[in-house]
Protein backbone atom coordinates (compact mmCIF):
# COMPACT_ATOMS: atom_id res chain seq x y z
CA UNK A 1 0.00 0.00 0.00
CA UNK A 2 3.22 2.02 0.80
CA UNK A 3 5.01 1.66 -2.25
CA UNK A 4 7.22 4.47 -4.19
CA UNK A 5 7.13 4.72 -7.65
CA UNK A 6 10.23 6.20 -9.10
CA UNK A 7 10.90 7.66 -12.42
CA UNK A 8 12.18 9.48 -15.28
CA UNK A 9 10.35 11.50 -17.23
CA UNK A 10 10.73 13.58 -21.26
CA UNK A 11 10.00 17.02 -21.50
CA UNK A 12 6.41 16.34 -22.70
CA UNK A 13 5.58 15.15 -19.02
CA UNK A 14 5.77 11.31 -20.41
CA UNK A 15 7.15 8.90 -18.41
CA UNK A 16 10.66 6.96 -19.56
CA UNK A 17 10.97 4.35 -17.59
CA UNK A 18 10.30 3.69 -13.25
CA UNK A 19 11.06 1.88 -10.74
CA UNK A 20 8.75 1.03 -7.84
CA UNK A 21 10.23 0.62 -4.26
CA UNK A 22 8.67 -0.26 -0.35
CA UNK A 23 7.04 3.07 0.72
CA UNK A 24 9.74 3.05 3.77
CA UNK A 25 12.89 3.23 1.67
CA UNK A 26 14.89 6.30 0.65
CA UNK A 27 15.04 7.97 -3.06
CA UNK A 28 18.81 7.77 -3.49
CA UNK A 29 19.40 3.99 -3.63
CA UNK A 30 16.59 3.85 -6.45
CA UNK A 31 18.61 6.28 -8.54
CA UNK A 32 21.02 3.65 -10.04
CA UNK A 33 18.18 1.68 -10.99
CA UNK A 34 16.06 3.77 -12.80
CA UNK A 35 19.16 5.53 -14.55
CA UNK A 36 20.40 1.87 -16.21
CA UNK A 37 16.74 1.27 -16.99
CA UNK A 38 16.65 4.53 -19.14
CA UNK A 39 16.27 4.30 -22.42
CA UNK A 40 15.58 7.59 -24.48
CA UNK A 41 13.76 7.09 -27.29
CA UNK A 42 14.91 8.95 -30.65
CA UNK A 43 13.21 8.91 -33.84
CA UNK A 44 15.89 6.78 -36.13
CA UNK A 45 18.35 4.53 -34.63
CA UNK A 46 18.57 2.60 -31.50
CA UNK A 47 17.42 4.33 -27.86
CA UNK A 48 20.08 6.91 -26.04
CA UNK A 49 21.17 5.44 -22.20
CA UNK A 50 22.26 8.79 -21.49
CA UNK A 51 20.42 11.98 -20.94
CA UNK A 52 22.00 15.11 -21.62
CA UNK A 53 20.58 16.94 -17.92
CA UNK A 54 19.16 15.13 -15.12
CA UNK A 55 17.04 17.51 -13.19
CA UNK A 56 16.22 15.87 -9.61
CA UNK A 57 15.44 17.14 -5.84
CA UNK A 58 17.20 17.63 -2.78
CA UNK A 59 16.43 13.83 -1.87
CA UNK A 60 19.17 12.98 -4.68
CA UNK A 61 21.71 15.46 -3.87
CA UNK A 62 24.61 12.87 -2.83
CA UNK A 63 28.01 12.41 -3.75
CA UNK A 64 27.57 8.80 -5.14
CA UNK A 65 24.47 10.45 -7.50
CA UNK A 66 26.53 13.31 -8.28
CA UNK A 67 29.45 10.95 -9.27
CA UNK A 68 27.62 8.63 -11.25
CA UNK A 69 26.29 11.39 -13.27
CA UNK A 70 29.88 13.09 -13.55
CA UNK A 71 31.45 10.10 -14.45
CA UNK A 72 28.56 9.37 -17.37
CA UNK A 73 28.81 12.98 -18.26
CA UNK A 74 25.82 14.37 -17.50
CA UNK A 75 25.20 17.60 -16.30
CA UNK A 76 23.34 17.59 -12.80
CA UNK A 77 20.92 20.25 -11.78
CA UNK A 78 20.41 19.12 -8.28
CA UNK A 79 20.16 21.52 -5.51
CA UNK A 80 22.34 21.01 -2.53
CA UNK A 81 20.77 20.78 0.92
CA UNK A 82 21.62 23.61 3.65
CA UNK A 83 23.33 20.00 5.91
CA UNK A 84 25.35 18.77 2.93
CA UNK A 85 26.76 22.60 2.51
CA UNK A 86 27.65 23.14 6.46
CA UNK A 87 28.96 19.95 6.94
CA UNK A 88 31.42 20.60 3.47
CA UNK A 89 32.18 24.53 4.98
CA UNK A 90 33.08 22.84 8.24
CA UNK A 91 35.66 19.89 7.14
CA UNK A 92 37.05 23.00 4.78
CA UNK A 93 39.89 21.66 2.79
CA UNK A 94 38.88 18.23 3.06
CA UNK A 95 35.37 18.94 2.72
CA UNK A 96 35.72 18.76 -1.15
CA UNK A 97 34.73 21.48 -3.44
CA UNK A 98 31.20 22.41 -4.00
CA UNK A 99 29.57 20.87 -7.18
CA UNK A 100 28.94 23.00 -10.66
CA UNK A 101 26.91 26.16 -9.92
CA UNK A 102 23.31 25.88 -9.47
CA UNK A 103 21.10 26.70 -12.79
CA UNK A 104 18.11 27.93 -11.22
CA UNK A 105 16.18 28.46 -14.98
CA UNK A 106 16.79 24.83 -16.02
CA UNK A 107 15.61 23.47 -12.58
CA UNK A 108 12.27 25.09 -13.34
CA UNK A 109 11.52 22.29 -15.58
CA UNK A 110 11.55 19.82 -12.86
CA UNK A 111 8.36 19.67 -12.48
CA UNK A 112 7.68 17.77 -15.64
CA UNK A 113 8.27 14.49 -13.50
CA UNK A 114 5.33 16.05 -10.77
CA UNK A 115 2.81 16.85 -13.97
CA UNK A 116 3.81 13.14 -15.31
CA UNK A 117 3.28 11.91 -11.37
CA UNK A 118 -0.31 13.58 -12.24
CA UNK A 119 -1.23 12.10 -15.46
CA UNK A 120 -0.17 8.91 -14.35
CA UNK A 121 -2.63 9.49 -11.19
CA UNK A 122 -5.66 9.48 -13.99
CA UNK A 123 -5.46 6.34 -14.13
CA UNK A 124 -7.37 4.79 -11.39
CA UNK A 125 -5.41 1.76 -11.10
CA UNK A 126 -2.05 3.92 -9.99
CA UNK A 127 -4.53 6.17 -8.63
CA UNK A 128 -6.39 4.10 -5.81
CA UNK A 129 -3.46 1.39 -5.48
CA UNK A 130 -6.02 -0.95 -5.27
CA UNK A 131 -3.30 -3.79 -6.70
CA UNK A 132 -2.27 -6.19 -3.81
CA UNK A 133 0.87 -6.99 -5.68
CA UNK A 134 4.18 -5.12 -7.26
CA UNK A 135 3.80 -7.17 -10.56
CA UNK A 136 0.24 -6.29 -10.86
CA UNK A 137 0.99 -2.16 -9.86
CA UNK A 138 3.78 -2.63 -12.50
CA UNK A 139 1.52 -3.68 -15.29
CA UNK A 140 -1.08 -0.87 -14.48
CA UNK A 141 1.60 2.49 -14.76
CA UNK A 142 2.86 0.64 -17.95
CA UNK A 143 -0.37 0.69 -19.52
CA UNK A 144 -0.86 4.12 -18.18
CA UNK A 145 1.66 4.88 -19.79
CA UNK A 146 1.33 3.60 -22.78
CA UNK A 147 -1.94 5.88 -23.19
CA UNK A 148 0.12 8.76 -22.41
CA UNK A 149 2.59 7.94 -24.98
CA UNK A 150 -0.29 6.97 -27.78
CA UNK A 151 -1.74 10.63 -26.96
CA UNK A 152 -1.08 12.97 -28.78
Amino acid sequence: MTTKIHLAADSRCRPLCFVLTPGQANDAPAFQQVMSALRVPRTIGRPRTRPLVVLADRAYSSRAIREHLRRRSIRAVIPQPADQIANRKRKGRRGGRPPAEFDRTAYKQRNTVERCINRLKNWRGPATRYEKTATVFRAGLHIASIFIWSAR
